[in-house]
């Protein structure tokens, strides 16, 4: 029996999804982008989840999509014209990693080694990226006369501006850690031995707070992108409203009034 190609567990208040095809060195098939996606979205059922971790076992995050399934994809449709086919295929595919930013519960990209266009724009879609030092970022589509078109080319100009989207995407280069932290692609560099480490401890840092204040900060940031700036702040009193009646709220208070950590349970 073969072995998953995503693998799933739970330790206390964090998930952690494993891209699990180190001989491919997790080179991304159409099967396992749903099968992360299902992942992440049965999350939302879990109601003690605080944050989900993205990892990939061996020494490469991911070399990319696997280029021989997508040639079988391409076999299997029946003679339909290419510039549809390949229309439907980025659709479907810019969905499931939609289905990952969109989740409520924040999201950890845990990098390590290559991390080549398809893996980078799966990292992209989650909300912080920890990287180890050996991890080298690119997104190479136009060296193969393509363009970056599940969420690259978006997604990357909104975290890193678009002078830099277009310096990473044009050159089709690939960039290390030190300046990927520079630009503000990853938000940790740490050693390769210390990389499972610093993630869990981002993780449990967001873990502590409250976590329906941490879902509508991320909603405020995520749905304010592109709205002026009087929207964007109508959306904060909006929330701050919701949440002043929540009994995290409560706990909140007279946690810091007894000088102990809070005991959140996101209600």
């Amino acid at each position: 029996m073969s072995e998953p190609l995503v693998l799933t567990r739970q330790q206390e208040h964090l998930y952690f999804v494993t891209l699990n095809r180190p001989e491919k060195r997790n080179a991304l098939t159409q099967d396992m982008l749903e099968q992360l996606a299902r992942a992440v979205r049965a999350c939302d059922t879990l109601p003690d989840l605080r944050a989900i971790l993205i990892n990939a076992n061996g020494p490469v995050f991911s070399a990319g999509v696997d280029v021989m399934a997508l040639a079988g994809l391409r076999a299997s449709t029946g003679g339909q014209h290419p510039s549809r086919w390949l229309r439907r295929l980025a659709d479907r595919w810019q969905r499931l990693l939609y289905d990952i930013e969109s989740i409520e519960i924040p999201v950890i990209a845990v990098l390590q080694g290559r991390v080549i266009g398809l893996g980078l724009e799966l990292a992209l879609a989650c909300d912080l990226r920890v990287a180890a030092v050996d991890a080298e970022l690119s997104l190479p589509e136009t060296r193969l006369g393509l363009v970056a078109d599940v969420g690259g080319t978006t997604r990357l100009s909104r975290t890193v501006g678009p002078s830099r989207a277009k310096d990473l995407l044009m050159t089709a280069r690939a960039i290390g850690a030190a300046e990927a932290l520079q630009w503000g692609l990853v938000n940790r560099v740490v050693p390769v031995a210390a990389l499972q480490e610093a993630a869990l401890i981002l993780a449990q840092e967001i873990a502590r707070n409250a976590p329906l204040a941490v879902g509508m900060t991320k909603h405020i940031i995520d749905q304010g992108d592109g709205l002026d700036k009087h929207t964007q702040m109508a959306l904060e009193r909006w929330a701050q409203s919701q949440l002043i009646t929540s009994e995290d709220a409560a706990e909140a208070m007279s946690a810091f009034l007894e000088k102990r950590p809070g005991r959140f349970v996101g209600k």
